[in-house]
């Protein structure tokens, strides 16, 4: 089972990608060319492919969760910011679940579907590498599932923030390319 992280369009507006030009190349020249691959090796092979992304169950954001109040993180419901990237969008009968928190596992009922869905394993890839996609390999790792982090299909605001969220959170799965990947996927 793969699951995407926050490859959304808020993650690609100009206001980003110029306040961090490190991410703005990692996310073209490398996350999402893997993404890509990865998802459409995935599908070949008959693997589910879940996605997650940032948006407010309500338009104003009352929902969200006090760390994106705060952080005045808001992707109102029904907002386009919310659609995940066209180059690695979801097909049409594809589960995409909106969150409103840094954690898929504390703010969706991913559990249940990846349960319903019979998953073992989780694959993940996305943004930010030390933020979002740590938190869904963390807490997948401590409710039972067996997750691997896609490597190359994910990327931060810095190459350091990105490679140090390897160290940091390496010991709750298993870090490999998307080559790897599609190579164990049986």
């Amino acid at each position: 089972m793969i699951l995407i992280v926050d490859a959304q369009k808020a993650e690609l507006v100009p206001e980003v990608l110029e306040k961090y030009p490190e991410f703005d190349r990692a996310v073209h020249d490398r996350a999402l060319p893997a993404m890509k691959r990865l998802i459409g090796g995935a599908r070949e092979k008959g693997a589910e492919v879940v996605y997650t992304v940032i948006e407010a169950l309500t338009r104003d954001g009352r929902d969200r969760s006090l760390d994106h109040k705060l952080s005045n993180i808001l992707v109102p419901r029904g907002s386009p910011l919310a659609e995940v990237i066209d180059m690695v969008a979801p097909r049409d009968d594809e589960i995409v679940l909106p969150k409103t928190s840094s954690g898929v596992f504390n703010s969706t009922n991913i559990d249940y579907v990846l349960r319903n869905l019979g998953a073992e394993n989780v694959v993940v890839a996305g943004f930010l590498t030390d933020q979002c996609v740590d938190m869904a390999i963390r807490d997948g790792a401590d409710r039972g599932y067996y997750m691997v982090c896609a490597t190359n299909a994910c990327a931060s605001y810095t190459e350091a923030r990105h490679q140090g969220a390897f160290k940091a959170f390496g010991g709750y799965c298993r870090l490999q390319t998307v080559d790897e990947v599609l190579a164990d996927i049986v």
